[in-house]
C-alpha cells in the first residue's frame, strides 16, 4: 500500500473538490451512475458493496464526475487481480484514505513515568472504478433496469423521513430549519419540480435539524448570511443532503439559491485545505444520526405492527 503524506492527502482532495467549485460546479451533485445497476444514484461502493463515507464519498463522486464514470464501485489493483481481471492501460487511479494511528512510549513531564501516546495519521491508497478494470464478472458492469415516474411521492423515502421523528411543517415558498422553533419549513410537495427534489430538499434541511444543540450541538460560529461560519453549515448540509440522497438512491440537483455559497467555500478552502474534511465528516455523522434515528423508530413501530 502506498504511504501518502498527510499534508499531501488534504492538499490533493481539497484541490480535486477547488478545481469542480472554480467551475461553478459542486461534485456531490449529479447523476453519474444513473446507466448502471447499483442504483441511479448511490454513494461510491467498494468492491464488496460497502460505501465508502466521509472525504471519500467526495473524492470519488469529484473522480466519477471527472473521467465521466456512470459505476460506483471501486477497488484496488490487487482486489482486481484477485477476481483474475486487469487495470487497462493508462488507467488513472483516484485517492481514498483511511485514518489509522501508532502508538508511542513517552515519558510524562510531570509524574516522569513512562506513558502510552496514540498519535492519530492518514493513509492514502489507490483504487479504480470498475470501467477502469476488464475481466471482471458481468455484475460489475450490469447496466440499469428502466426506472418508475419521479413525479409520484416515493415510498420509501417518506417512511424514511416520517420516522425520523422531526417536526415537519409545510407551507409558503422557502425551506428552511428554524433553530427557536426547532421545527423543518418546506414547500408544499406539489410546488417542487419532482419528488427527488423535495426529499433531496427535506435531507438538507434534516441535515441542518441534527446541528441543535439537544443532538449533535453543531455550531461554527457564524449565523449572519454570508458569513464564513454560515457558509460552512450550508456546506455541511449540503453534503448531508447528498450523502442522503445516494443512500436512498434519489437524484439531487443542484439548488439555484445555495449557487451564491461557492464563492464562499473557495474562499474557506483556500485559507485551510482540512476545511472540506471537517464538513465532510460532521455530514457524515448527520446521517449516520438521521439514518440511525429514522431505522430505530421503524423498528419499534414493526414491533408494534407484530
Amino acid at each position: 500500500m502506498q504511504r501518502i503524506e498527510k499534508q499531501d492527502i488534504y492538499a490533493r482532495i481539497t484541490s480535486q473538490i477547488v478545481s469542480h467549485l472554480e467551475k461553478g460546479v459542486r461534485p456531490w451533485v449529479r447523476l453519474w451512475n444513473a446507466e448502471h445497476a447499483a442504483g441511479r444514484i448511490t454513494r461510491p461502493l467498494r468492491h464488496n458493496g460497502k460505501p465508502y463515507s466521509g472525504i471519500n464519498v467526495l473524492s470519488l463522486w469529484a473522480s466519477a464526475m471527472a473521467q465521466n464514470f456512470a459505476a460506483p464501485i471501486w477497488m484496488t489493483f490487487r482486489q482486481a487481480t484477485e477476481l483474475d481481471a486487469h487495470i487497462r492501460k493508462g488507467a488513472k487511479g483516484s485517492l481514498v484514505v483511511y485514518a489509522d494511528s501508532i502508538t508511542r512510549k513517552e515519558t510524562d513531564e510531570k509524574t516522569g513515568d513512562e506513558v502510552d501516546r496514540e498519535i492519530p495519521f492518514l493513509k492514502g491508497y489507490t483504487v479504480f472504478n470498475v470501467e477502469q478494470i476488464g475481466g471482471l464478472p458481468a455484475v460489475y458492469y450490469a447496466k440499469a433496469a428502466p426506472t418508475l415516474d419521479p413525479v409520484a411521492r416515493i415510498e420509501h423515502a417518506e417512511k424514511f423521513f416520517a420516522a425520523l421523528g422531526a417536526t415537519i411543517r409545510h407551507g409558503g415558498n422557502r425551506a428552511f430549519y428554524s433553530i427557536a422553533a426547532d421545527a423543518i419549513q418546506m414547500p408544499p410537495f406539489e410546488s417542487f419540480q419532482d419528488a427527488d427534489s423535495y426529499y433531496a430538499t427535506l435531507g438538507h434541511e434534516c441535515t441542518h435539524w441534527t446541528g441543535s444543540k439537544a443532538r449533535l450541538d453543531r455550531d461554527f460560529g457564524g449565523h449572519r448570511f454570508g458569513s464564513e461560519g454560515y457558509a460552512v453549515e450550508e456546506l455541511v448540509a449540503e453534503l448531508g443532503a447528498a450523502f442522503l440522497c445516494a443512500d436512498l438512491e434519489l437524484a439531487l440537483e443542484p439548488r439555484e439559491d445555495h449557487a451564491s455559497y461557492i464563492a464562499t467555500w473557495l474562499k474557506v478552502l483556500a485559507a485551510d485545505n482540512r476545511a472540506v474534511f471537517t464538513a465532510a465528516a460532521h455530514a457524515q455523522r448527520a446521517t449516520e444520526f438521521i439514518n440511525s434515528r429514522a431505522t430505530a423508530a421503524a423498528q419499534v413501530n414493526s414491533t408494534c405492527a407484530a
